[in-house]
């Protein structure tokens, strides 16, 4: 048909308007700052839903199996990071001190770093890593299966089942783990320190008990106690809401979760330790 035959101008379509490319990096940065502050807000609210299970005495058998699985079986491989971790500090810090003549100081060197920082983070850092990946596969395949929508639907609070148990075994379990961290990374600075390079043993345990106070291990379980719930809520939060994931879906968003988990779990524990750190000095 030719144009103009039937005495009718065809309809012309209008190009959408091009959005400014100008506004693009300002639109993310909007799209991702909603997207934080959404989920900021809903792991606070998943925390005190889970924070108040933790008084119901129906869960202190599960309680009780948790801390078993957070606290001995990661005793392992924390007492030998911490053996590890003592015996390096022991000799990098006496090759360190020998340089101003301050031997002496070597166990107070040791001994103050292990509880105020090293002790709390090292220790968070590798139950994240095996019982936090362990919870958040868990609590994920309990999604994907549909057995958390069963435990809803027969009138159990999935929250308060599940995720309070957890909870309460790691703010338990986190403290005692980084005080065997922090005795047996002494023990590591006195093997080095002392009977590898030759200082003095009374030296070293007499700077031990002198220079720390109640303070300084006070201040190392407030830090244990908060990467606990922030290890335990991370953790239990992506696998709880594994399916809500536009990745994929199904059985990887397991395997996302539990990746997302322990990243997040050890980012966090380096963030709000500064944050505690400043509070505390």
């Amino acid at each position: 048909m030719v144009r103009g035959e039937l005495g009718v101008e065809p309809l012309r379509k209008e190009a959408p308007e091009r959005p400014r490319l100008a506004l693009l990096p300002f639109a993310a940065t909007g799209r991702a700052a909603l997207a934080f502050v959404g989920n900021l807000g809903a792991l606070l609210i998943f925390f005190v839903l889970s924070f108040a299970g933790i008084f119901s005495r129906k869960q202190l058998s599960e309680a009780a199996w948790q801390l078993y699985y957070v606290s001995a079986t990661s005793s392992g491989i924390v007492i030998l990071v911490g053996l590890f971790t003592g015996m390096v500090l022991g000799l990098q810090l006496f090759y360190t001190l020998v340089q101003f003549g301050s031997v002496n100081a070597l166990g107070t060197a040791v001994s103050l770093s292990l509880i105020r920082e090293l002790g709390p983070v090292l220790t968070a850092i590798m139950v994240a890593a095996r019982a936090g990946s362990g919870m958040a596969a868990e609590i994920g395949i309990l999604r994907i299966s549909e057995q958390i929508d069963a435990l809803d639907t027969m009138g159990i609070d999935p929250i308060r089942y599940l995720v309070s148990p957890r909870l309460a075994a790691s703010i338990v379990g986190f403290p005692i783990l980084t005080a065997f961290f922090d005795l047996v990374g002494i023990i590591g600075g006195y093997l080095t320190g002392v009977i590898l390079m030759g200082a003095n043993a009374g030296t070293y345990f007499y700077r031990v008990q002198a220079s720390v106070t109640v303070q300084d291990v006070r201040g190392g379980f407030i830090k244990a106690v908060v990467f606990a719930v922030l290890v335990s809520m991370i953790c239990c939060f992506e696998g709880y809401f594994c399916h809500m994931r536009v990745e994929s879906s199904g059985a990887k968003n397991v395997g996302l979760a539990t990746r997302a988990a322990v990243v997040l779990s050890c980012t966090m524990i380096l963030v709000s330790d500064y944050v505690v750190t400043s509070f505390l000095m």
